[in-house]
């Protein structure tokens, strides 16, 4: 996997910037290994038929880039006011992926498969050894240039902690075609505004913890897949890029630790990822 995960803090009114806080959290790359189970017609071209299928990703705990956090906090401008830069550890990756359809033959030259998808997925970073650009205030929201004499840091061992658990409902929609000599392809699509994410930002010199509950993104994923089959064997390779964005809701601030939160504006959540997979089934 190589992409990123985002972490957004959106401004109030009277900021002029587009967001008020971004954090960029790097895959670059993730390995992963899994399983996948299918269920459905061996030769899709002969007739219609149900197929369902279930997979599920783990990803190998290691460095996957950096993290970094900008912070645009002047009421005058749309500025740079903050910057800090951490190596980025993924402590956990799960991904569960669960699709329900029919496939049917158009005219003996291809298949197209209508379904349905659910996906939950769960990220956890820890960013470590940060480095940090602060710029001089000149009093409440208000700043000097981030070039100007800026405030300048390092802090050893782990800074900050981050968590995604996202839940998404997509319709999707593959074609397929049988090539010569044992391999096919196939292309899909899967689109939809009804994802859910529940992240957890807990930051480490500051004693805080930020809790996000956003949805209504967009979420768009694209793959394709060539396949070879002998006997009952199928050697496959895979790329799909799955990216969410443009989510929004509530974020709740409290101590690290703690369980007393109270509201502190409005959050978002994305990611962008390239997943290349290669894969050996077994027909039965």
């Amino acid at each position: 996997m190589y992409g990123q995960s985002f972490e957004i803090v959106y401004p109030p009114a009277n900021f002029n910037g587009k967001y008020m806080s971004e954090l960029t959290w790097d895959i670059k790359p993730l390995y992963y290994y899994g399983a996948y189970l299918e269920f459905g017609r061996i030769d899709p071209m002969k007739k219609t038929g149900f197929f369902t299928s279930l997979s599920f990703k783990a990803g190998v705990p290691g460095d996957c880039g950096i993290m970094e956090d900008r912070d645009w906090l002047s009421k005058e401008n749309s500025a740079l006011t903050h910057y800090s830069g951490h190596i980025n550890r993924t402590n956990e990756y799960y991904s569960l992926d669960a699709d329900i359809g029919l496939s049917v033959p158009v005219f003996s030259l291809f298949y197209i498969k209508p379904f349905i998808s659910g996906s939950w997925m769960r990220f956890s970073f820890t960013g470590r050894d940060g480095i940090i650009k602060y710029a001089r205030t000149k009093g409440d929201d208000v700043y000097y240039p981030i070039d100007d004499n800026p405030r300048i840091g390092e802090y050893p061992g782990d800074n900050i902690n981050y968590t995604q658990n996202w839940l998404v409902i997509a319709a999707g929609f593959s074609a397929g075609k049988k090539l010569p000599a044992g391999f096919s392809a196939d292309l899909s699509f899967k689109i939809t505004p009804l994802t859910y994410c529940e992240a957890k930002d807990e930051h480490l010199l500051t004693n805080t913890t930020f809790m996000d509950y956003t949805q209504f993104g967009l979420f768009i994923e694209p793959a394709g897949k060539l396949s070879y089959t002998v006997n009952q064997l199928e050697f496959s390779c895979e790329i799909v890029y799955r990216k969410i964005f443009d989510t929004i809701g509530e974020s709740y601030m409290g101590p690290y630790g703690g369980n007393q939160f109270s509201p502190a504006g409005e959050a978002g959540a994305g990611l962008s990822v390239v997943n290349l997979n290669f894969l050996v089934m077994v027909h039965f």
